[in-house]
């Protein structure tokens, strides 16, 4: 689905009105029918109790026109302002004339108002209407009030286009921002209701069609979009084909101490279809991986008295994946002198694919030139926020798209960072944002399982802007699936490979 920012959706407003000639107030009308039936849905019908909370600019129209309709549905209807009548915008104020004529008012917002927060308490849905997709500074007065009226009540909430208090571009908390139940946009998503906390504010997101042009809106560049379940497909698999057809593939992983790591990682790839699995660890750690892979085949590398790879296991391990196609690089690894000197060591040398995860991207720590070198070749790297500020990305203002797309287009990666609404961002400066997981999600291993799966769709050929996203998609599929059937807290990283079979059958076309 295309992601529009706060500007293209400006614009797209003012070739519909100002070119096409559609009035502003039939857009109006649009909104505030979607947002009305939407309030409507929460309430549980009418009759009932409606609090519309409406600023003075055209987020606040939309809010006024709703409530005009909510009291000609049946219910009963308190219509404030939250902010200043001098700053009315035209088409509010044609919106309060039209709720005037209907027998409502648009009251002034009272706050201190004993018998106002009484009526409110024992309202059945609340509409924040207050700010629109123009909000760029901190929330204060009358709104923040507001916000927090909102927020305290138990009443169920429907925010109008976005929830007020939420950057429309990076999903940032302005201050403070409406927890909404429900959020109603207009014409596209944006980015604030899936990244940052915006994600979490937004509740049910509806997208409604308001009337401006199809051809407008095909007219302009996306370059964000979610990933759903109608992108995700995987080709149905000839009936002469053999293992070679499918992948061959290499991981580098595990260390005294890590030794779930890369049997998690090879699991996932054979799991997802991976045709040949070669795991190369620590010797110490090949007891254990030879015992948990049946399918995989694991090999020992030279290791240091801690477990870990010595620095001449970097040669050994180039023999091997020099027949691959793909690498996975990091998982368990450790972060010791010498197995970031073999990752330094190997990344220049290796021509092929390269997915770089945990220690794998440690090692790039104060090295970044090592992963420049790797410019016009595929390197996907996995951070956590965390591996992220090591690599240099900057989240301090509370961008991770915008810090994510600017990484991946400085250093000519992909880059897929984790976390709620993982983003995966590459060189061009597109980036896709994922849509599935869960909480359940949140343990150790978790990321092993997403970067064997990262790496077995590489491996079987698929590009890497349908390979990375799709994998993200599936690996939050399969969390979903998991959380469904025994809970979020009980799920473990093993429960989601054995679940990924179920979910890639759903999409085999």
């Amino acid at each position: 689905m295309r992601i529009a920012t706060a500007s293209q959706m400006r614009e797209l407003d003012r070739m519909t009105i100002q070119e096409r000639g559609v009035p502003s107030t039939d857009l109006m009308e649009r909104a505030a029918a979607a947002l009305a039936q939407a309030a409507l849905e929460l309430a549980g019908g009418a009759p009932g109790r409606a609090v519309c909370f409406c600023g003075p600019g055209n987020n606040g129209g939309d809010g006024v026109a709703c409530a005009r309709l909510l009291l000609e549905a049946g219910l009963e209807v308190r219509c404030v302002l939250v902010g200043k009548r001098e700053k009315l915008t035209p088409d509010t104020r044609a919106m309060e004339a039209r709720l005037a004529a209907a027998g409502g008012r648009l009251e002034p917002f009272a706050p201190d108002d004993a018998d106002f927060a009484s009526w409110c308490l024992e309202a059945d849905v609340m509409v924040d209407a207050i700010f629109g997709i123009g909000l760029n500074s901190d929330v204060r007065g009358d709104a923040l009030t507001a916000i927090h009226m909102m927020n305290t009540c138990d009443i169920p909430v429907v925010s109008a286009d976005i929830p007020s208090g939420v950057e429309t571009d990076t999903g940032r908390v302005l201050g403070a921002a409406v927890r909404a139940d429900r959020t109603v946009t207009f014409t596209l998503p944006k980015a604030g209701h899936f990244v940052g906390k915006g994600g979490l504010c937004t509740g049910r997101l509806t997208v409604s069609d308001i009337g401006i042009p199809a051809e407008l809106v095909d007219g302009e560049d996306y370059p964000v979009r979610t990933v759903e379940a109608e992108d995700v497909s995987l080709p149905v698999r000839p009936r002469d084909a053999h293992k070679g057809d499918f992948g061959r593939v290499y991981i580098l992983a595990g260390s005294v101490g890590y030794t779930g790591a890369p049997v998690l990682a090879a699991q996932a790839a054979v799991r997802s279809g991976a045709g040949l699995v070669t795991v190369g660890v620590p010797a110490p750690v090949w007891p254990v991986a030879a015992a948990k892979l049946d399918e995989a085949m694991p090999h020992p590398l030279p290791a240091g008295k801690e477990g870990q790879l010595s620095l001449d296991a970097g040669e050994a391990a180039f023999a091997r994946l020099s027949a691959c196609g793909v690498c996975l690089i990091g998982p368990g690894l450790g972060r010791g002198n010498s197995v970031s000197a073999v990752v330094r060591h190997l990344l220049p040398e290796i021509r092929i694919p390269v997915v770089l995860d945990a220690d794998g991207i440690n090692a790039l720590e104060g090295h970044i030139d090592v992963l420049d070198g790797r410019k016009g070749l595929h390197t996907v790297l996995t951070p956590h926020d965390g591996e992220f500020a090591r690599l240099g990305g900057d989240l301090s203002g509370g961008d991770r798209l915008g810090a994510a797309r600017a990484f991946a287009m400085e250093h000519g990666c992909c880059l897929v960072l984790k976390g709620h609404c993982t983003i995966t961002a590459f060189p061009d400066g597109s980036a896709y944002l994922n849509t599935t997981g869960n909480p359940g999600m949140a343990k150790g291993g978790s990321g092993d399982v997403l970067a064997g799966l990262i790496l077995s769709l590489l491996g079987q050929g698929l590009p890497a802007r349908q390979a990375v996203p799709m994998a993200v998609w599936l690996h939050g599929a399969a969390g979903d699936l998991c959380a469904g059937e025994i809970g979020e807290y009980g799920m473990t990283p093993s429960d989601l490979i054995a679940a990924l079979p179920r979910v890639i059958r759903q999409h085999v076309k």
